[in-house]
């Protein structure tokens, strides 16, 4: 029995530990029929490194994501190792030490913008950059932490994913006379490379604990993985736009 991404081309972006959703994104995407090429920054040496634990060699791309010239060749080079692209899967996010932890009120607007230009406005540049890959439609998937709320210790993050989410529902709405979809996957709080640079982020972790319906196991993002998958894939062939939740459910309850 085929997977459900058999024959599709996928890249992804963010895959920095085995801890990381992307990671698992990319392991289930290669289980379930799919050819993926990985971009990594800064450091290419370390995803080249974690990638060697995929099921599969996969090739890795040094993508500054607020470089014209990397998004510039980024076409040229996925085509000369795809042909062409059916997905892309954006998992980037960045906020300077003094956009986070507590800092929300004294944060300097260069902080903000680079918040904003790498978390939010990366997701138009990298969709764009892959746009003449994409030849016959396909699905853009990124990764947001609910931005209907203001979360402790989260601080300008927030407001950046909150423009992550406005941008995806402007992709969608622009690129669907293209037959491509844009979602989002809203995954709890997960012990990555993320989460560590959040200050205090235990204290944001824990409201997980006491209300989230489902068992929430901050060491699995096994499930999220799977909702970025499932997203690439033919199963939601008219879902643009949307944002799917897959934080245990918690976003549904009020206290």
């Amino acid at each position: 029995m085929s997977g459900i991404l058999e024959g599709k081309r996928v890249l992804i972006s963010g895959v920095l530990m085995e801890s990381s959703i992307a990671f698992h994104a990319a392991k289930q995407a290669q289980e379930q029929g799919a050819e993926i090429i990985l971009t990594a920054f800064p450091r290419p040496t370390l995803t080249e490194r974690i990638a060697r634990k995929l099921p599969k060699p996969t090739k890795v791309i040094e993508l500054d994501v607020t470089n014209g010239e990397h998004l510039g060749r980024l076409a040229d080079i996925v085509g000369e190792e795809l042909g062409g692209l059916d997905g892309v899967v954006h998992s980037i996010g960045f906020a300077p030490q003094d956009a986070l932890g507590g800092n929300f009120l004294n944060t300097p607007f260069e902080s903000v913008a680079t918040a904003m230009h790498v978390s939010a406005f990366s997701l138009k540049s990298l969709t764009m950059a892959c746009l003449p890959l994409m030849q016959n439609g396909g699905s853009v998937v990124g990764l947001t932490f609910d931005a209907s709320f203001a979360w402790p210790q989260y601080d300008w993050m927030g407001p950046a994913k909150a423009a992550l989410e406005a941008t995806s529902r402007y992709l969608a709405r622009d690129l669907g006379k293209q037959n491509i979809r844009c979602n989002l996957i809203s995954a709890g709080p997960l012990g990555s490379m993320a989460a560590k640079s959040i200050p205090g982020f235990d204290e944001l972790a824990a409201v997980w604990d006491n209300r989230s319906p489902l068992e929430w196991d901050l060491k699995d993002p096994e499930p999220a993985g799977r909702g970025v998958v499932a997203l690439l894939s033919d199963w939601f062939p008219k879902t643009t736009g949307e944002i799917i939740h897959v934080d245990g459910g918690l976003h549904a309850i009020g206290a």
